[in-house]
């Protein structure tokens, strides 16, 4: 397949003028750091036709790390300042844990600004993912995300801007999970002169652009989910509750499970609420059974508008090139 994953190199290698280089700062906690590095090759790699993509893995180094993660990284992702000196031709920026006080205050955004800024005239193109989506708004345009009265959970249809061509080919309804309790108010992103490509009721803006040295695209959903992405977040929010972690029971992720695993998780919720009984306490979690409906309904769609990113990328580091190679002669 045409993606190739480059862990930290050696001095003498170089990264290939062919190839579109993209470098993943993947900020996510240590316990999911594998699966949104799988997430995002896999769709880079089922997007990626013919094209020739190098995936160069990145994170912030004010992200808190335990050891076995550190260590991990020290030996298979580049340093952000060492990534900052490639030719790169986009970032993929993932979000991070999300926390409690503004995300300006956070210990890691003085180097996310930069980032975001860097991006602006280094790269032809970036994706900001959920929360770096909601912080890279921060930084342009001074919007700040709203805190949702319940959480965004599920998987949505979202209705399209038809014309742009990162949706051509697209078909609507697009679906996107999504998982969130904060949202960038719709209004709000209009007047700063973002373009919103997809949106409903329910979710707000799902997918935006916007688009001045470089195309940034934003994106307050997961298009990069596995299938059962969504049930592991559940499974995580449930214990949580058993735990006395959080006060309420979770509501179950809209639009994504089957009519037989609504009923299996509703029996699970009502024997956890009842408290323990005679039967070992708490009941196991159903995950096998729940896992054997889920399907990967919004893939298709993903994999469309990926794959449009990277033909704009392509398309605008050939233009790049022709200009270099005409003022050389």
């Amino acid at each position: 397949m045409p993606l190739t994953i480059q862990a930290l190199p050696r001095p003498t290698e170089q990264v290939c003028a062919d190839e579109i280089t993209i470098g993943l700062v993947n900020n996510m906690p240590d316990s999911a750091l594998e699966a949104t590095e799988r997430q995002f090759s896999e769709l880079l790699r089922a997007a990626s036709g013919t094209s020739r993509v190098r995936l160069l893995f990145s994170t912030l180094p004010e992200v808190a790390r335990g050891p076995a993660a550190a260590a991990r990284l020290a030996a298979d992702y580049w340093p952000l300042s060492r990534l900052q000196e490639l030719p790169l031709d986009a970032l993929i920026v993932t979000g991070m844990e999300p926390g409690a006080g503004p995300l300006d205050e956070a210990p890691y955004w003085p180097r996310f600004a930069q980032l975001v800024d860097w991006a602006q005239t280094h790269t032809i193109s970036t994706i900001w993912s959920c929360l770096a989506a909601h912080a890279a708004v921060l930084r342009l345009d001074g919007i700040q995300r709203q805190r949702l009265p319940i959480k965004c959970f599920g998987v949505y249809p979202h209705d399209l801007l038809r014309g742009h061509p990162l949706l051509a080919g697209v078909a609507a309804p697009l679906l996107t999970p999504h998982s969130r309790w904060n949202e960038l108010p719709a209004a709000a992103l209009r007047s700063a002169g973002y373009t919103i490509l997809s949106g409903s009721a329910k979710t707000g803006a799902d997918a935006f652009v916007k688009e001045a040295r470089s195309l940034f695209v934003f994106f307050q959903g997961h298009p990069e989910y596995e299938d059962t992405t969504l049930l592991k977040e559940y499974r995580r929010d449930v214990g949580r509750f058993v735990h006395g972690e959080q006060a309420h029971y979770p509501e179950q992720p809209d639009g994504y499970f089957s009519a037989a695993a609504i009923q299996l998780l509703d029996e699970l919720r009502a024997r956890i609420l009842s408290g323990p009984g005679l039967d070992g306490y708490p009941p196991p979690f159903p995950a096998e059974s729940v896992a054997l409906g889920l399907h990967q309904t919004w893939n298709l769609g993903a994999v469309k508008i990926y794959g449009n990113w990277l033909a704009l990328i392509a398309a605008e580091k050939g233009k790049l090139s022709g200009s270099s190679e005409a003022r050389a002669q």
